[in-house]
């Protein structure tokens, strides 16, 4: 075990998933009063993912992390599972009323003609309200990451995490890449059509709060 890894493998055990939970209920509470919220939950990153990760590389073969251990945001994880598009966005305008961003995009496939992952993913700074005020410092990330997704959107990304990416999909036939596809347009189209007769049927919307 090198030192990088003994220092988040004690990160990881000590501290990250007290974190998590306070930040969970944290999350809970700026969002109390919102309805069709299908689940709001944290992780922390695996000791696994983190070291692997830290080992990435840019398209010249550089390093992108020097400091891993201080530059690798997502060593939280928060994702809010919403039922509407028309969710997405407004959960995250009223997180801004309690969190800072440092980092906001919204994932959509490379071209119309490709079915891919969507969601909206955000790095923000970790409130002080979710740790101990006397926790040294280094013990405690700087960020987390939160990713909104509808229910549709969460299915597909987690089965095509599973199925098709990263060395996986490079060994699939067209056939089974053009299935992939087929069941990420169908994704598409089931959160499409949802979104738009909630609003046509539903009125019991708040207006978002600025």
């Amino acid at each position: 075990m090198n030192d990088l890894e003994k220092v988040y493998t004690e990160r990881y055990n000590k501290h990250l998933f007290g974190i998590c939970k306070e930040l969970e209920d944290y999350i809970r509470l700026c969002l109390r009063d919102v309805s069709r919220i299908d689940r709001i939950t944290t992780r922390p990153k695996s000791i696994k993912s983190f070291i692997e990760k830290s080992k990435s590389t840019d398209n010249a073969g550089d390093k992108k992390y020097l400091d891993p251990i201080n530059q690798i945001q997502d060593q939280i994880g928060a994702r809010i599972i919403t039922f509407y598009t028309r969710d997405v966005e407004r959960i995250y305008e009223l997180l801004l009323e309690s969190l800072k961003p440092i980092e906001q995009k919204n994932r959509i496939p490379d071209s119309e003609w490709e079915f891919g992952y969507f969601g909206n993913h955000s790095i923000f700074l970790l409130p002080t309200e979710v740790y101990e005020s006397d926790f040294e410092p280094g013990v405690v990330p700087q960020f987390f990451e939160l990713q909104i997704k509808t229910m549709f959107q969460h299915a597909w990304s987690e089965a095509n995490h599973d199925l098709g990416y990263k060395n996986i999909e490079a060994s699939m036939s067209p056939n089974d890449k053009r299935l992939l596809a087929f069941t990420s347009a169908q994704a598409w189209g089931a959160d499409f059509t949802f979104n738009d007769l909630s609003a046509k049927h539903l009125s019991d919307y708040p207006e978002t709060k600025h």
